[in-house]
């Protein structure tokens, strides 16, 4: 069973709020609502084939009403919706305009995932193998150990968000090869820009039920697989153990995330930047077309993608209507 595009279109907001919001694991408190607008933006080629399929959400974000209560979470905006059932191990997929709905298992979900894997897997083989210019090469991760630096910093920064007072801390997580700096051997840089307001237990129901969502369709990748992440962890093997690394760490912080931005950047290593300055410095007609297409290829650390979400409003109750097919939906 093919995946629609309305659920490739609605990972970005899926994946953005359960990486952002997933606190360590709590149990459930009670029933929560909320409204947020979450964006993903990929850069260079990645950034073109995303684009292909994302359209004006990836442009401009999604704002999306969700409710959980109990085993059910519905995710809905104003073009598609989604319905979780743990309980089911079924998704509900919604057209608004059209008023029709169709039904995936979580079983056809992970088999679609692993094909995407395997495909992206192929295809960034073969892009690499012929790699376009602009962008940031990453290195192998084949037989290397990597390391990791952290930080955390709170900058003193206050605002309101849904309400609530919240505060800036923002935290870098920088993977790198075993015993070389990050100059030497290339690597990924994660900055999560976060605000943090005060603990909220409904909050941490919706985080709780994210967590089980993504462990129970993807175990391999927890939070941040689907169909899309598998495409990007192909191409930058590292992002997936920086990802990782954020989730230990902010387990430690205290408060709730109410919006975050996190940055993903590529670094290349010392040896690809000499090998592309001797590209580039050729003499004759074939050194002046390199230097003209190494010219966008000359930053040592470039963006390879952003996701945002802010939550806009919380409630604390939820309606049997708010989590269920709504009346006059008929099934495809």
């Amino acid at each position: 069973m093919k995946l629609s595009k309305s659920f490739r279109s609605q990972w970005f907001c899926a994946v953005t709020c359960s990486f952002l919001l997933a606190l360590s694991a709590a149990p459930a408190f009670a029933d929560v609502k909320t409204r947020d607008k979450g964006q993903v933006k990929f850069e260079g080629m990645l950034g073109t084939m995303m684009r292909m399929f994302g359209g004006k959400a990836l442009a401009e974000g999604i704002v999306s009403t969700s409710a959980v209560k109990g085993n059910r979470k519905a995710t809905i905006n104003d073009l598609t919706g989604r319905i979780v059932d743990l309980g089911e191990e079924k998704i509900y997929e919604l057209d608004i305009k059209k008023k029709t709905y169709t039904v995936i298992t979580f079983a056809e979900v992970r088999q679609k995932i692993r094909e995407a894997q395997e495909r992206a897997a192929k295809e960034a083989k073969e892009a690499k193998e012929a790699q376009k210019e602009g962008e940031p090469a990453q290195p192998s991760a084949d037989g290397k150990q990597v390391e990791f630096d952290f930080d955390v910093k709170e900058t003193g920064q206050t605002r309101s968000i849904a309400g609530y007072d919240a505060k800036q801390v923002i935290m870098t997580v920088t993977v790198r090869e075993k015993g070389k700096t990050l100059e030497e051997s290339g690597g990924v840089v994660l900055t999560s820009d976060s605000w943090l307001g005060p603990e909220i237990p409904e909050m941490k129901e919706l985080a709780e039920f994210e967590m089980k969502y993504w462990k129970a369709i993807a175990p391999e990748t927890a939070l941040v697989s689907a169909e899309q992440m598998a495409a990007v962890a192909a191409m930058y093997p590292l992002i997936k153990p920086a990802m990782d690394r954020l989730n230990q760490e902010k387990g430690s912080l205290k408060g709730t995330p109410l919006a975050t931005t996190m940055t993903f950047e590529g670094v290349k290593s010392k040896a690809q930047l000499e090998q592309q300055s001797k590209e580039s410095s050729g003499s004759g007609l074939s050194g002046m077309l390199a230097r003209k297409m190494m010219k966008k290829d000359d930053r040592p650390r470039a963006t390879i993608f952003t996701m945002s979400n802010e939550t806009l409003e919380i409630a604390k109750t939820v309606e049997a209507a708010d989590i269920d097919v709504p009346a006059g939906f008929k099934m495809k």
